[in-house]
């Protein structure tokens, strides 16, 4: 059974990926999307037996490689926090593919983006099965490329091939820390695989090694490195940046990568290695601080994003912010629920955004909807669906998750645990406010959109429409997506303006699996919450995550003042009624505040400036060095003393030469008669001395 659920894809991919051409695209998108539905049904089989039978096993595959100590096997790890993200992946990538049988039907290429979802689902499968650090690392690295291919699947927009390199790029600095990190436990364990690792972790918690002259608690500096490459992966403060540039890929790739691949990764490999983590409390602080800020800040710039994909890509962030801080207090099992039930209500969120996007023929900036209730009613209830669980209404999916992580903060009684805690529970506010503003922007009020012509130009609702700013590229981080996706347009009519046609409905193949995905934001919490933070955790998760014995956290979360639970319910609130008086009842509030902190605004609006940052720091410099090798290194010096110098005098010397051989005998006779008389004059001066 685990090799069908792995190898499916795969072999979808290969299906379609080398034979796509000669199938052609509607036996491609069957092929690769009925292998993930049996490889999803598989996953949940494999859930319900590890997590609730005893059907925890190792799988060996193949004996991969090994060079003196180290020896690695291709295994399959096969436990609860294993089973828990099979489903995970297999069931939003089984459901993104049917959704992308709507959503890229005009495309021509759509064998090859099939071929690279399934590559996609086959890289994460390889990493969450891991039964060593070796394997986990492979399946690492192939979620970056397949990240990369699919971002950039419109290789056509410079847009899209420069999101693509940044995402590729951003997280080679997180996979080189991730890579030290696996060096350094080999050094002390003698060993990557997780059963020759785990047990010993105890055994040589206070190791301790010399580095530059200072003494270095080793377990902490392996968790400290690991932790770096769940930054990148995971889009974490400082290595976000790749994140929201992402969504210039197709919305089902988005949904992929923020819902169940890729950013989830980072979450899983810390789960994953929670006796390491256990063991350094330092990095448990590193985590819980870095998680807290990233919710905070992603929050932040949610407030003020125009493009409806991208608001969602900023919530991403923030979420996954709040799932690292359940772990780095310790709570484990909240942390995982959070990235179990998010996978839900995010992918039908991005799912919904691109039935908006479809209804409105690519258009993405929210300043130019309005009122597409009245048009897309199944949409709206699908996106309200999301965005109660995002919220955290209660008995939905997010209440019973991210309020877990809120009080687990607060139960930690520790100074980065009370900081996170304050932290999240302003991510709260924000995350309610931000929600229901894209909902009313979106869904309600007037149209926006015109009637006739291209929507995107339609000037008669004015320059400062919502959000205070010119309707010119220079207001927004990026150009409305009706001028950057004319590669891809699904106008049934084949009219690339979506001001020419009232909005419509998406496509039954695109409307089922939100329907699913719904189902999953509303009762995934309810159902499952005993299991992954309640009285049934230890039959549940069955050592497959680890916590020391003096931590008692989940506990603690049940004996909490009876304000502290009640804190995020009241969070939600505000910001649904902030957004109701911003966006319903006096829509030029957000104009006016706008206007009066023109100086915050931008900050926000352009991310807290950190590309500028970067760029100023990183890109800038590298250009400024290479250009200096190019031109002084290798022009001048390189190119001066070889092809220009040395080369070039021999060269001239040859040509002198080659003038003498004129082919007149003569010219030779008097050659040879000067070289005799030279001879002659020669012996006789020497001669003479």
């Amino acid at each position: 059974m685990y090799h069908a659920i792995v190898f499916l894809p795969l072999v979808g991919f290969l299906i379609a990926g080398l034979f796509g051409r000669m199938l052609g695209p509607r036996p491609s998108e069957i092929v690769t999307t009925a292998l993930l539905f049996i490889a999803a049904v598989l996953s949940w089989v494999s859930f319900i037996q590890v997590g609730f039978g005893d059907g925890a096993t190792r799988v060996q595959v193949a004996h991969w490689m090994s060079s003196g100590d180290l020896v690695v096997d291709w295994a399959f790890r096969i436990d609860t926090l294993t089973a828990m993200m099979l489903v995970v992946v297999n069931t939003v990538s089984a459901l993104v593919h049917l959704y992308s049988i709507g959503y890229m039907h005009e495309d021509p290429h759509r064998p090859r983006f099939f071929a690279y979802l399934s590559l996609f689902t086959f890289a994460m499968l390889m990493l969450v099965t891991a039964d060593n650090l070796v394997q986990m690392f492979f399946g690492w690295e192939g979620v970056g490329l397949a990240s990369y291919l699919l971002i950039g699947f419109w290789y056509q927009k410079d847009s899209a091939n420069a999101a693509a390199m940044k995402a590729f790029i951003v997280n080679r600095v997180g996979d080189f820390g991730f890579l030290l990190g696996i060096f350094t436990l080999f050094v002390l364990f003698n060993s990557v695989s997780f059963d020759q690792i785990f047990p010993r972790v105890a055994e040589i918690a206070n190791n301790r090694f010399m580095f530059l002259g200072i003494e270095w608690h080793a377990m902490t500096i392996a968790a400290l490195l690991l932790f770096m490459g769940a930054m990148g992966k995971s889009a974490q403060f400082l290595l976000h940046t790749w994140l929201p540039d992402a969504m210039e890929g197709p919305t089902p790739v988005s949904a992929l990568i923020h819902a169940a691949t890729m950013v989830t990764a980072g979450v899983f490999m810390v789960a994953r290695l929670s006796p390491v983590f256990e063991y350094a409390p330092a990095a448990l602080t590193v985590v819980t601080v870095i998680g807290g800020i990233t919710a905070f800040f992603a929050a932040t710039v949610g407030l003020v994003q125009n493009d409806i994909k991208r608001v969602i890509a900023y919530s991403t962030c923030s979420q996954l912010g709040y799932m690292f801080v359940g772990l780095g207090v310790g709570a484990y099992g909240a942390g995982v629920f959070h990235l179990f039930t998010h996978a839900f209500f995010k992918a039908l969120l991005f799912l919904g955004a691109g039935s908006v996007i479809h209804a409105m023929h690519h258009e993405q900036d929210m300043r130019h909807m309005g009122a597409l209730r009245r048009y897309i009613p199944f949409t709206t209830a699908m996106m309200a669906i999301g965005t109660l669980a995002l919220t955290g209404f209660p008995f939905t999916a997010g209440y019973y998750s991210k309020d877990a992580i809120i009080e687990a903060a607060y139960a930690s009684h520790s100074t980065a645990g009370s900081f996170a805690f304050l932290a999240t529970v302003i991510a709260a506010f924000m995350t309610s406010f931000y929600s229901w503003r894209l909902f009313f922007l979106t869904f309600e009020g007037r149209a926006r959109w015109g009637h006739g012509g291209h929507g995107a130009h339609d000037h008669q609702h004015a320059p400062h429409d919502h959000e205070g700013v010119e309707h010119d590229a220079r207001s927004r981080d990026v150009e409305p997506a009706s001028h950057a996706q004319h590669e891809h347009v699904h106008d049934d009519h084949g009219h690339g303006h979506h001001g020419a046609h009232q909005p419509h409905e998406s496509p039954l193949v695109m409307l089922l699996p939100l329907v699913v995905l719904a189902l999953g934001a509303v009762i995934a919490g309810v159902v499952f919450h005993n299991a992954f933070i309640g009285e049934g955790y230890q039959e549940f998760w069955k050592g497959a995550i680890f916590t020391r014995p003096e931590n008692h956290i989940l506990e603690e979360m049940h004996h909490l003042p009876g304000w502290v639970p009640l804190l995020p319910t009241v969070m939600m609130i505000l910001g649904f009624v902030l957004a109701v008086y911003m966006y319903i009842v006096d829509n030029k509030q957000p104009a006016r505040l706008a206007a009066d902190h023109p100086i915050l605004y931008r900050f926000l609006l352009n991310k807290w400036y950190f590309d500028e940052l970067y760029d100023a720091i990183f890109v800038r410099p590298a250009m400024a060095i290479g250009r200096f090798f190019w031109r002084t290194g290798d022009q001048r010096i390189i190119d001066g003393l070889g092809p220009d110098g040395i080369s070039a005098r021999v060269l001239d010397v040859t040509r002198g030469v080659v003038r003498i051989q004129t082919g007149y005998l003569y010219h030779y006779a008097f050659a040879m008669l000067i070289g005799v008389a030279a001879l002659v004059t020669f012996y006789l001066f020497r001669g003479a001395h």
